[in-house]
C-alpha cells in the first residue's frame, strides 16, 4: 500500500476495448458544520415560533376590538333612528335625567357615580315618543308613535339573562279614543295611546322609568349584550354641557321640565351617549358582582373631573374618565392605579386584568336638530 487515498476505478466500453475513468474521492460534512446547521435551524424555527404567537395575540385583540365595535355601532345606529323620529313638543313628558325633583324617584339619579365617593347606583335611563315601529297591541288600532326606552336591566333575580345588559324597549301605542277596558298599568295585556301632560311616562309606565321592573308584555329586548354601563349628558344651546336638560342660567326659576312652564327638551341642542361595552368570553370571567362594582367605579357625568379651563368639562372629559379606571390616571396626586394594574374594583373585588383589558369605551353624539 502506497498510503495514498484509493481511487475508483470504473470501466467504460468503447469501440476499441476498455479504458479506466477515475471518480473523485467521496465527501460529507463534519460534526462541527452539522451542529451549526442544527443551531441556526433552531434559531428560525423559534423566530417563526415568536411570530405567530405575536400574530395570534394581535389576532385575538382584533377580534375582541371588533366585537365590542360592532356592539357599539348597532346600538348607535339604533339610537340615531329614535333620536332623529323623537316626538318634539312641550305638552308631552320625557323621561330624562336631571337635578332631584324632576321625578320623584327618577331613573336612578346621575347614574352609578362612583360608589366609593356618592354611594349612587344605577345607570342612566331615558324614555321618550318616537314615531319608529314598536311592538303594537294585538288589538285596536296601531298608531305610528312608540315608547321607546333605553336601560342596563340591574334585576338581580336568579338566573336574569338581562342583568347588567343594555336594553331597549319600543312599545307601539294605540290611537287616542280607542276603547281599552284594561286601564290599569303594568299589567299584562294593558294597551295605552300617547299620553299628554300632566300624565307622566313614569306614570303609565313604570317599567319605562325602572332598571329592575320587568315588562310584563316583554317588549324589552337586549340591544347591547356586551353594554354594561350607559351613561349620557346634555349639550345645551348656550354651548355649555350640564346633566340638567335646560338652560339653568337663564331659567333660574325652572324646577323641573313642566314647572313652572312646560319647556320640553327646547332647550337641548344634543344628547351626549357614552357606553362601556364588553366582549363576551373576557365577560365570561367577570363575577357578575365584580362587573357591578367595576360598573359602579365609572363616573356619572356630574362627578366626572373637567379637564378644560378652570375644570370646565367637554365631550370626552367623562370617557376619559372610564378609561382611567381601567388603565389608572398618572395625572392625579398621587397617581392612581388602574383595574388593568391592580386586578381589584375599588370596593375589593377582583376583576381579571386580561378581562378588564377587553373593556372598550365609546361615546356618540346626537343632535336633535329641529326641536
Amino acid at each position: 500500500m502506497s498510503g495514498k487515498p484509493f481511487a475508483v476505478v470504473a470501466a467504460t466500453r468503447t469501440r476499441g476495448g476498455f479504458t479506466l475513468r477515475q471518480r473523485g474521492c467521496a465527501s460529507g460534512f463534519t460534526l462541527a458544520e452539522l451542529l451549526v446547521s442544527v443551531f441556526v435551524l433552531t434559531i428560525i424555527i423559534f423566530m417563526v415560533a415568536q411570530l405567530m404567537t405575536s400574530a395570534t395575540a394581535v389576532t385575538r385583540t382584533g377580534n375582541k376590538h371588533i366585537d365590542t365595535d360592532t356592539q357599539a355601532r348597532a346600538v348607535f345606529d339604533r339610537m340615531a333612528v329614535d333620536f332623529a323620529q323623537m316626538l318634539k313638543r312641550t305638552d308631552i313628558d320625557y323621561y330624562v335625567k336631571g337635578p332631584n325633583g324632576i321625578y320623584n324617584g327618577h331613573g336612578n339619579g346621575h347614574g352609578w357615580g362612583q360608589r366609593k365617593q356618592t354611594g349612587q347606583q344605577g345607570s342612566d335611563q331615558l324614555a321618550f315618543f318616537s314615531q319608529v315601529p314598536g311592538y303594537y297591541p294585538s288589538t285596536g288600532a296601531q298608531s305610528p308613535i312608540s315608547l321607546v326606552t333605553y336601560r342596563i336591566n340591574e334585576n338581580t333575580g336568579a338566573g336574569n339573562p338581562a342583568y347588567l345588559k343594555l336594553e331597549r324597549m319600543g312599545k307601539g301605542l294605540i290611537w287616542n279614543g280607542v276603547d281599552n277596558p284594561n286601564r290599569q298599568p303594568n299589567q299584562s295585556g294593558y294597551t295605552s295611546p300617547i299620553v299628554f301632560l300632566p300624565l307622566l311616562i313614569k306614570d303609565i309606565w313604570p317599567a319605562a322609568s325602572d332598571g329592575t321592573t320587568a315588562d310584563p308584555q316583554s317588549h324589552y329586548e337586549i340591544i347591547g349584550p356586551g353594554v354594561f354601563r350607559f351613561e349620557y349628558y346634555y349639550l345645551i344651546k348656550n354651548g355649555r354641557l350640564d346633566d340638567w336638560p335646560w338652560d339653568k342660567f337663564a331659567r333660574t326659576d325652572q324646577l323641573t321640565l313642566t314647572n313652572p312652564q312646560s319647556i320640553g327638551l327646547t332647550d337641548i341642542e344634543a344628547i351626549v351617549v357614552a357606553i362601556a361595552v364588553i366582549d363576551p368570553a373576557a365577560r365570561a370571567l367577570i363575577n357578575p358582582a365584580s362587573l357591578d362594582d367595576l360598573a359602579s367605579d365609572m363616573a356619572d357625568f356630574r362627578s366626572a373631573h373637567g379637564r378644560g379651563n378652570g375644570g370646565t368639562r367637554n365631550i370626552g372629559d367623562l370617557e376619559a374618565d372610564w378609561n382611567g379606571v381601567l388603565v389608572g390616571d398618572p395625572t392625579r396626586v398621587p397617581p392612581e392605579p388602574g383595574v388593568i394594574n391592580t386586578g381589584l374594583t375599588s370596593n375589593g373585588t377582583p376583576v381579571p386584568p386580561e378581562a378588564a383589558k377587553a373593556i372598550r369605551i365609546y361615546s356618540k353624539t346626537f343632535d336633535l336638530r329641529t326641536f
